[in-house]
């Protein structure tokens, strides 16, 4: 991601520089994806059975009618002719029909996406907050107390999986507590709308996204940390303590600056494991998001919603790490395109 920057001090690059990189990274952003269609299709036509053979085993269906789904769908062409056919719909965004929910691939990820990007959004943007910080005040008490159990803290947070932090926390604030919904993305037959719409919807996330932060907020802590202790020993540091500013300027506005570059590599990685790795959480705590909609379609064999949804998450995955790339150059102007 960050092979082609360079650090130099110096003059500001040169736009062309810059609108050549810019260019090269979408070029490439074109080709991941396209190695991604094709990959994906050609794994998932390796794989035995399609959705006919699901259908049979739940219904009576004689050949002739087998072989007819097969036409109607286009299963009974060649993969490569299959292939050809279905990058050819991508280019105007339609995505097939799926036989298992008896509508359209794009309706059905439109209904699903939005869990899953409000899940990943609060779970980058809440951990990396909060690990940032947790970084920040153990690097400013090295050596102390605080730091010590911090250190503690985020290493029983980066040693205990996410499945296992989710259930302690449905049978605490859910069975023995009864303060947080068990399940679900809003409370059903309620008609909330608006304000109290939103804020049922956070109140059954709460637990979701905890348990999706809980990883994450270790990473950062111990990356800001390290970061924090690296830049503190730099020239300008002194600098900027010899000219009498307040420490908590030099820390937050100075040190913190110069040490979020690996925490914002760290938050493009976190995206991208988050929207592919989301299925368990989902799955425990009942949401239908694009995780379980993945898992779902596996096993009925809907090879059209299973590639839409790959499809769609390798697309925010790829566009996620373009803008960290760009973010790059935004936090630290010494970096030159080379």
């Amino acid at each position: 991601m960050s092979e082609t920057l360079t650090t130099k001090r110096g003059p500001k690059a040169p736009s062309r520089a810059a609108v050549r990189y810019v260019l090269r990274r979408l070029g490439q952003a074109v080709l991941v994806m396209l190695l991604v269609v094709i990959g994906s299709f050609v794994l998932v036509k390796m794989s035995p059975g399609d959705f006919v053979d699901t259908l049979a085993g739940t219904s009576e269906m004689t050949a002739d009618q087998m072989a007819s789904l097969r036409a109607r769908y286009g299963l009974d062409q060649p993969v490569p002719v299959q292939l050809l056919y279905y990058m050819a719909r991508l280019v105007t965004l339609d995505f097939g029909f799926s036989p298992a929910n008896n509508a359209p691939v794009i309706d059905v990820i439109a209904k699903r996406w939005p869990v899953t990007a409000i899940l990943v959004i609060a779970s980058v943007s809440i951990s990396m907050v909060v690990g940032t910080l947790l970084g920040v005040m153990a690097a400013r008490n090295a050596g102390k107390p605080v730091d010590l159990g911090l250190s503690v803290l985020m290493l029983v947070f980066y040693a205990t999986p996410s499945f296992i932090i989710a259930v302690l926390m449905i049978l605490i604030f859910s069975v023995k507590m009864n303060v947080l919904p068990i399940a679900g993305f809003a409370s059903i037959g309620m008609g909330y709308t608006g304000w109290d719409y939103f804020k049922d919807v956070a109140w059954h996330l709460v637990m979701p996204v905890s348990a999706l932060c809980t990883f994450y907020i270790a990473i950062y802590g111990r990356i800001g940390r390290a970061a924090m202790l690296e830049v503190m020993k730099l020239d300008f540091i002194r600098t900027a303590r010899g000219k009498g500013l307040r420490e908590r300027r030099v820390i937050y506005v100075h040190a913190l600056r110069n040490a979020l570059l690996p925490l914002v590599t760290m938050a493009g990685l976190q995206v991208s494991a988050l929207v592919g790795g989301a299925v368990l959480i989902e799955t425990i705590f009942g949401l239908n998001g694009m995780g379980r909609t993945a898992f779902d379609a596996v096993f009925q064999r809907d090879t059209n919603l299973l590639l839409g949804v790959v499809f769609i998450s390798s697309l925010c995955v790829v566009v996620v790490n373009f803008g960290i790339d760009l973010l790059y150059m935004l936090l630290d102007p010494r970096v030159e395109v080379k």
